[in-house]
């Protein structure tokens, strides 16, 4: 099944590694001006240079996604240099797995800064002017299997990624009538720098409990991340899929 992106924009945020530069990669290879967005500024950088190299169209920009004239920037920024960007990906996300009660106030509002408001905000600064504009759109945002069912050690960024759950489902509802469909992807352990942040131990652990026996690879969630921006989609919205091997089967 081919999916053809041509004459759309999309920014996506952490692209610098992981599944971030999975998707704006197979974003550029079906034919999306692709605004690489990540902390990162290096690490956009080398994901421009792997996209352009193959004769995509790429270009890098640095976003602090728990800053509100971070993002207010990079919107300005992508408008100025590619257009209106129709198709929005929040990937950016982090977490480091310890017990609630060692979780201090500035870890805290880190963490839902980040995985949460940063989406949010991201929504907020690019869906105006895509609805000014009258033209259709897609956003996929990506919560984690932890937000639809919990996850011991990561009780703040299940709470962030629950959120981001709710606020796609809500969004989706409002957007509807703009012809902007809005949806979730929900991965699972995923061999990503994020996972390995976690004590060996607990990776090996979450890798026995998976039916399928094995890490996600990012091109794996990504696939999906790009089917639900596309035309192949247009029929979805307002819908939490995740990715996970199977380790979570619930509704």
């Amino acid at each position: 099944m081919n999916i053809d992106l041509s004459g759309h924009v999309a920014v996506v945020t952490g692209a610098g590694s992981g599944i971030g530069r999975k998707v704006a990669g197979i974003m550029a290879e079906a034919g999306a001006q692709v605004a690489v967005a990540d902390i990162n500024a290096s690490a956009s950088d080398e994901t421009v240079e792997l996209i352009n190299k193959v004769d995509g169209h790429a270009e890098a920009f640095e976003v602090d996604v728990t800053s509100l004239e971070s993002i207010r920037e990079l919107q300005a920024s992508t408008s100025r240099s590619m257009g209106l960007c129709d198709i929005v990906v929040n990937c950016a996300g982090w977490n480091v797995g310890q017990p609630f009660l060692e979780n201090n106030p500035e870890f805290i509002e880190h963490v839902v800064s980040l995985n949460l408001l940063g989406c949010i905000y991201m929504c907020r600064e690019y869906l105006g002017p895509l609805v000014e504009s009258g033209k259709s759109g897609w956003v996929v945002n990506v919560s984690s299997d932890a937000g639809r069912v919990g996850s011991l050690g990561e009780t703040v960024y299940a709470a962030s990624k629950g959120g981001v759950v709710a606020f796609t489902k809500s969004l989706a509802r409002e957007m509807a009538r703009y012809s902007i469909n809005v949806n979730c992807v929900a991965p699972g352990p995923t061999d990503t720098p994020l996972f390995h942040l976690q004590p060996e131990k607990i990776q090996a652990a979450l890798v026995r409990a998976i039916p399928l026996k094995r890490l996600g690879e990012p091109e794996e969630v990504a696939n999906v991340i790009v089917f639900l921006a596309s035309q192949r989609a247009s029929y979805v919205t307002g819908q939490v899929l995740s990715v996970s091997g199977g380790l979570t089967m619930v509704d």
